[in-house]
């Protein structure tokens, strides 16, 4: 199972780049692989259907007993069928549903496919953290692929709707699994399940993971989220929102049955909400004119019914549960994919505005209808197989009940429910094929667009699995009944297209009269349902949740932060006091010495930084202030190297140095002198909070030092460091033992780059600096120049930037030797020979020095992190030397294909471990002997360091070009406005 995660991970990844080759057909290409998937699957049948469990498991978290545990049983092998075989014949689809000049639909691909891989993840993993990792990445990608039209605010507001009510949903899961694991003693389901946790924990516990299903499963009340996803394509609908995502609760609901149906909150949710939403939604179903909302307020409806089936806990319902599982998968999908086609081929899904499909469209006709037909539960099709096996079962758990049973009067509840909610299921299944394939009279028929006929293929092979597994139900049973014996129940009833004339039928029958009688009376329904008021709205109430939140931020907003950052600083300061200052005061364990000094240098370094403190907060200049801060920050880098660690001594310099150069680029935008227009006010008091602020600082650092307790861990970290075949410890605790924090921080680094991005471009961001054939040659601005014998390298005529200036300093700009590519770009005003030639003369040693500290970071000073700075330095010098156009000669990369390099070799090693049989991030070696330079040594960790190294030196080549090449562009363009406004005037 791993290496098919690991393949569906993959292939994802390089799904766009096969779009970029082959357009559309990439579809065909990606549903290959959930085809093999398939195929194997159905190769493991035998053995599962004999009783047989398929294991893997991979240790991950040991302290934590977490691992990557996977395992196929009935139910399991159920729904891994149904996601790999409905997942290919969708993705199958997509090649003829979408146009070749349909946007991101590389993106869409990917996405599709990986949702594929991680609902195969889900439904087969046996450790209950994993699970969760899973069925939170469904709901990240579900939100994905919802608003894949990220034009459309309507995409927009529905993706971030299903995410927020799932991912809800999924903490208060996450507390639960929590409680289960604890007191179970073990993250693996299967043993939670057979040795179920009882008492108050389990009734707590077993409550918070359904709201996680019911959320999951669009259940009431949280059933307002799915319909309003139907802004997602169609594929998207059928696949997520059909057959994969939303039967995440189910299966949840049907894995924990066997273990805690019998506790006391169980019937309850599942019962009582399960059947609630089969009403909401088959009544709501019954008021919709878009098709599309139509078979979504349906598929409420059904994973209502699912819910209340799978969750009742007998061997019967079980049985039939997972059969209606799989008819509803079949029919929905195929439904939705129907209407897809409808949608394209009349351009529109208002069925009040469709005539005549059915004789003009007669093989989408036959498909929309069989599908319809099984939903409805019309015989001979696998819906109406479920449907008897639901009515039997509950009939017989009435019959139990009436004599003293457990179910103590839930079976017939359940039963009423189920009966009424099928009979609106039969009037919306009838108004659906009515409404999308019947000619209406005195309405012209709908003009077509004529669509591949391949489209159809996929809908008709779902339709027709409908009707051949009715007729092959005894073959299918087996693999249902795998499942279903694990519940308590006589093993005597068997799922067959014919009981003969048993109670279901006559159920059955009453269901189609009903039904019948709905469709008949239909104005009179419609009349009635617009006369009543929506008595559960759950999408109001969750709009009214929101605009709640939404005014209470905006108002503690309002009182924090009305006096602007210097008050909301000032709050955020005070808190710190008064917490932490309070927390010091009632404190007991004081140090019982005090040591003022390790060196003598030490506090005359200490004293310096706190003058230079002092002095940053008082002056007027921005740029005094600037270079005062750094002050503070080179001395702790004196601290840092007197004090025995080069490794934090040479990183801080080159951070102190990074952070003084995007302070100076920040600063051009702003004025030389602080608080020139609003004075700040107030300044005792500001004084004293700041003062307040150190001194608790201190204290606190005081009292933390002399806290001890526990034995200090250094004396081991020398062994540890040597058995991850590196003796420099700080570099090893990065990149070996503490690589998952590692991984968090790289990643946060991409996030800022992008957040500062984002801050700076106006459109899209992508590409990289610009070079110098991109220069634009603007008229009256600049000027071709000559090339000369002191031109380096024999390069192409450069531009001269003459604006401004004299006709002598623009000859002598021409004429002047170029050290740096871009150098004839600039002003000579703002060139320096000097600068041009050192920069030349350091930038190569410097790019060479950073490789040579990424890889003997291990074993000195240094690593990715050090070395990923001195490159980015390499490049901001070259930047402040030569402008924007030597910065894209210097790098003609995209900073983002940089970072997103970095970050998935860094996180790749995760995963590479693990085909060396060894825990995540858990490092391997290759070691071997080389002639001159003896044992080379690489490792895991050191691909680790490189990913490190490629997003420090992305997030410096961002900034540069965020803050620096773009804010350069910007004040140009400006420029050249004011000279052309000044120009008219004076014309």
């Amino acid at each position: 199972m791993l290496f098919s995660l690991v393949v569906f991970g993959a292939l994802s990844l390089l799904t766009p780049l096969l779009t970029r080759l082959i357009g559309r057909r990439v579809f065909l290409v990606i549903a290959l692989l959930p085809a093999a998937v398939f195929g194997w699957l159905l190769t493991l049948l035998p053995e599962i259907v004999a009783g047989g469990v398929v294991t893997e498991r991979v240790e991950w978290i040991q302290a934590l007993d977490v691992s990557l545990a996977f395992r196929l049983d009935g139910l399991a092998l159920l729904l891994s069928l149904v996601v790999t075989g409905v997942g290919a014949l969708v993705l199958a689809y997509c090649t003829w549903y979408f146009r070749d000049d349909e946007p991101a639909l590389g993106r869409f691909a990917a996405l599709l496919l990986a949702f594929a891989g991680v609902m195969l993840g889900l439904v087969t993993s046996d450790d209950v953290y994993v699970m969760f990792m899973f069925w939170e990445a469904t709901s990240v990608l579900s939100y994905l692929l919802i608003g894949h039209y990220t034009g459309r605010r309507e995409s927009r507001g529905a993706a971030l709707q299903a995410l927020t009510v799932t991912t809800f949903g999924g903490l208060a899961m996450l507390v639960g699994l929590v409680l289960l694991t604890v007191e179970g003693g073990t993250t693996s389901i299967a043993e939670l399940v057979a040795n179920p946790v009882t008492g108050v924990v389990g009734e707590w516990g077993i409550a918070l993971v359904l709201i996680g299903a019911i959320s999951k499963s669009a259940l009431v009340p949280f059933n307002f989220w799915l319909p309003a996803a139907m802004a997602a394509p169609t594929p998207v609908s059928a696949y997520l929102h059909a057959a994969a995502m939303v039967k995440a609760g189910v299966y949840l609901v049907a894995r924990l049955a066997p273990g805690y149906a019998d506790l006391e909150v169980w019937h309850p949710i599942v019962i009582a909400l399960g059947g609630l939403t089969m009403l909401v939604g088959g009544w709501r179903a019954l008021r919709q004119y878009d098709l599309k909302l139509l078979l979504a307020h349906g598929t409420v409806s059904q994973l209502g019914f699912l819910v209340l089936v799978t969750g009742f806990g007998t061997r019967d319902a079980a049985l039939a549960g997972v059969a209606l599982l799989t008819a509803h998968a079949l029919f929905k999908s195929a439904l939705f994919l129907v209407v897809g086609i409808v949608d394209h081929a009349a351009g529109t899904r208002d069925w009040r505005k469709l005539s005549g499909l059915g004789r003009r469209m007669p093989v989408v006709a036959t498909i929309g209808f069989v599908a319809a037909a099984s939903m409805a539960g019309v015989p001979p099709l696998l819906g109406f197989v479920a449907k008897e096996g639901v009515f039997t079962s509950l009939l017989e758990a009435g019959t139990a009940t009436a004599d003293g049973g457990p179910a103590a009067g839930w079976g017939w509840l359940a039963l009423v429910l189920a009966f009424l909610g099928s009979v609106l299921t039969v009037a919306y299944s009838v108004r659906f094929v009515w409404g999308a394939f019947w000619t209406r009279p005195n309405c012209a028929p709908t003009p077509l667009h004529r669509e591949p006929a391949m489209v159809a293929a996929s809908p008709a092979v779902l339709a027709a699995a409908s009707l051949v597994a009715a007729f092959t139900i005894p073959f299918i049973e087996p693999l249902y009944t795998s499942y279903a014996d694990e519940l308590p129940g006589p093993e005597e009833y068997h799922l067959a297209l014919w009981h003969g004339l048993e109670p279901a039928l006559w159920l059955s029958l009453a269901v189609f009269a009903l039904g019948a009688l709905l469709v008949w009376g239909r104005a009179k329904v419609a009349r009635m349902q617009a006369s009543l008021p929506p008595l559960i709205d759950s999408g109001r109430g969750y709009l009214g949740v929101v605009s709640a939140i939404d005014r209470f931020a905006a108002a503690v907003t309002t009182a924090i932060q009305y006096r602007g950052l210097a008050g909301y600083l000032g709050m955020i300061v005070l808190v710190f006091i008064g917490g932490l200052g309070v927390s010091a005061l009632v404190n007991t364990a004081w140090p019982g010495s005090v040591r003022l000094w390790d060196y003598p240098a030490q506090p005359f370094l200490a004293l310096v930084m706190g003058i230079a403190a002092i002095a940053a907060a008082v002056v007027k200049q921005r740029m005094t202030a600037v270079l005062l801060v750094s002050v503070t920050g080179y001395g702790l880098v004196l601290i840092f190297g007197m004090s025995g660690a080069p490794d934090l001594a040479l990183t801080q310099a080159l951070v102190e140095t990074i952070v003084l150069v995007v302070f100076v680029l920040v600063m051009r935008r702003l004025p030389k002198q602080i608080a020139t227009t609003h004075p700040p006010v107030h300044r005792f008091g500001r004084a004293l909070i700041g003062a307040l602020a150190g001194t608790v600082m201190g204290v606190i650092g005081f009292i933390a030092l002399g806290a001890r307790t526990a034995p200090d861990i250094v004396d081991g970290l020398a062994e540890r460091a040597l058995e991850a075949h590196g003796t420099n410890i700080v570099n090893v605790m990065l990149v070996d033992l503490r690589a998952w924090d590692t991984l968090g921080e790289i990643s946060v680094l991409v996030a800022v780059a992008t957040g500062v991005a984002s801050l700076i471009f106006i459109s899209g961001r992508t590409g990289g600096a610009p070079r110098l054939d991109e220069r634009p040659n603007r008229r009256n601005r600049l000027r071709p120049v000559p090339e000369t014998a002191s031109s380096i390298g024999g390069a192409r005529p450069r531009l001269a930037d003459v604006e401004g200036e004299s006709d002598a300093a623009a000859e002598a700009a021409a004429t002047r030797q170029t050290w740096l590519l871009a150098g004839r770009t600039l002003s000579p005003r703002r060139r320096s020979i000097l600068i041009e030639v050192l920069v030349r003369l350091l930038f190569h040693p410097a790019i060479v020095v950073s490789v040579f500290l990424l890889f003997v970071g291990h074993n000195a000073p240094g690593g990715g992190f050090a070395g990923g700075l001195l490159a980015g330095l390499a490049l901001v010098a070259r930047y402040l030397a030569g402008g924007r156009f030597e910065l894209g000669e210097a790098a003609p990369i995209d900073a983002g294909h940089l970072l997103g390099t970095g970050l998935l070799l860094a996180a790749g090693t995760a995963t590479s471990s693990l085909f060396f049989g060894l825990a995540v991030f858990e490092s391997s070696w290759f070691e071997t002997e080389v002639p001159l330079l003896g044992t080379i040594s690489i490792g895991t960790s050191t691909l680790f360091d490189i990913g490190v190294y490629l997003v420090v030196v992305g997030l410096v080549l961002d900034i540069l070009r965020s803050l620096g090449a773009e804010v350069d562009r910007q004040q140009e363009e400006n420029e050249l406005e004011q000279n052309g406004a000044e120009t008219e005037v004076r014309a």
